[in-house]
């Protein structure tokens, strides 16, 4: 049934507002019966003029006859425009600031009669907003140095380096090609972690013996083996181990050496560098000095700014509204389960893990929910805003973040109703950068 026009007519007889608890509020909200009844009156007029009633025009069929065929809907449409009008009526008139949906009881209503409803409400906290220029930071001087430039460019040699197979034992700096079986408490380490099958049994497997990429301890045992040689190799699994059902157990491994490999690296000269894009060698050079200084004065700004939310998180304590912790923590157990699920930790351990994963998630929201509502006042004491150009480049730099066309990409977020989202990252990003510019920094180690 398409619905006419309905105005917008506010009937409010009497709002009062009780305080539950912290950031909790019932408002009651009453009108009267005249207001019931006029509200009734329109939508079935409404009704009447779209109503196709069998032996009469379209409009012409009698009231009595629209109000007995449609009385279920007329009565949900008044309903749901009496309430819903005056809600909104009721909250801007208390000046409401309203976090999330309401839950609303009906507590009277029909033809004829009063109409009297109920709203319980989440309110945004109320605090003073504490000094948030000059927040203290720490940090330690620091400055990209020819040392650190001639690593980068080891690196770089690194990435088109040879590994040639040498008749000679194995040292340091080489790569062994092993076999390998692994066990632990004397079983196949898949008994105890069943994802972790490459820990159990390896073959043609590539280690460096400098370094600790595979496990700690394991490629130094190695030095001195020749190909076709076979050793037994102890490890002890660190207690921070990838694999947290083998942290700080001991393995034990039997591997066959079956190649020895040297590995070597390509001069630094100019075809070094053309393979990188670069005119020469110099530019190179000056190349990677400026990312280096770029990561550099990255991360100072990420310590800088870690620093300042702590200092603001600590000047100012106020309740939190629940549904927005309970909230926050629920994306925050997603994130950490999908990040342990990455890592390979199987579902029973993060089970056996949830109180202990909930704990932690509940306190990194409680600081979430407490700098957005932080974010949101200075944003409004500052006259911070977003605008359509920040929204679009700040979609731009995710759309490539992600490998994605840019197009596709706001599709995406309009069909995920994520539009919102992206403008108040935008804010948050503003808000902070503002409290980093002002924060009075000395040099030190950065505060933890």
């Amino acid at each position: 049934m398409l619905r006419g026009s309905f105005n917008r007519l506010f009937y409010i007889v009497n709002v009062s507002v009780e305080n539950l608890a912290p950031c909790k509020k019932l408002v009651r909200v009453e009108l009267d019966a005249a207001a019931v009844d006029a509200a009734f009156a329109a939508i079935t007029k409404d009704y009447q003029k779209q109503a196709a009633l069998p032996g009469f025009r379209p409009g012409k069929a009698p009231l009595p006859m629209v109000v007995k065929k449609y009385d279920a809907e007329i009565k949900e449409e008044a309903r749901r425009k009496l309430i819903g009008d005056n809600y909104r009526k009721a909250i801007e008139e208390q000046k409401l600031h309203v976090v999330g949906p309401p839950d609303i009881e009906e507590v009277q209503f029909g033809r004829g009669q009063a109409l009297s409803f109920t709203a319980t409400i989440e309110t945004a906290p109320e605090f003073q907003l504490p000094d948030y220029k000059g927040l203290p930071a720490q940090l330690e001087t620091k400055s990209v140095s020819d040392a650190d430039v001639e690593r980068a460019l080891e690196l770089l040699r690194g990435q088109h380096a040879k590994f040639e197979t040498v008749a000679r034992s194995l040292a340091g700096g080489d790569i062994a090609v092993v076999n390998y079986t692994g066990t632990c408490d004397g079983k196949p380490i898949t008994e105890l972690a069943p994802t972790a099958k490459g820990l159990t049994e390896q073959k043609n497997f590539w280690i460096e013996t400098e370094g600790s990429s595979f496990i700690p301890g394991f490629a130094a045992q190695l030095i001195g083996a020749q190909a076709g040689e076979k050793r037994t190799v102890n490890v002890d699994f660190p207690a921070d181990f990838v694999t947290p059902q083998l942290s700080g157990k001991k393995g034990v491994y039997e591997v066959e050496v079956v190649e020895v490999k040297e590995k070597v690296l390509p001069p630094l000269d100019e075809d070094l560098a053309k393979k990188f894009g670069a005119e020469n060698l110099e530019k190179l050079k000056d190349g990677v000095r400026k990312d280096l200084e770029n990561e550099l004065k990255y991360s100072q700004s990420k310590a800088i700014r870690a620093q300042t939310v702590r200092a603001l998180l600590g000047r100012v304590n106020f309740d939190l509204p629940e549904s927005a912790v309970a909230n926050e923590t629920r994306n925050v157990v997603y994130d950490l389960v999908r990040q342990n699920t990455q890592r390979g930790i199987g579902r029973e351990l993060i089970e056996k893990q949830k109180d202990e994963i909930y704990s932690a998630a509940a306190v990194n929201a409680k600081d979430r929910v407490k700098l957005a509502f932080l974010v949101g006042r200075i944003a409004e004491q500052e006259k911070i805003t977003v605008t359509q150009e920040d929204a679009l480049k700040r979609a731009q730099q995710l759309a490539m973040m992600y490998q994605m066309p840019l197009d596709q990409f706001i599709k995406d977020l309009q069909k995920r109703n994520g539009v919102n989202e992206l403008y108040d990252q935008v804010l948050h990003e503003k808000v902070l950068e503002l409290i980093e510019k002002n924060a009075i920094i000395s040099e030190g180690t950065p505060i933890r």
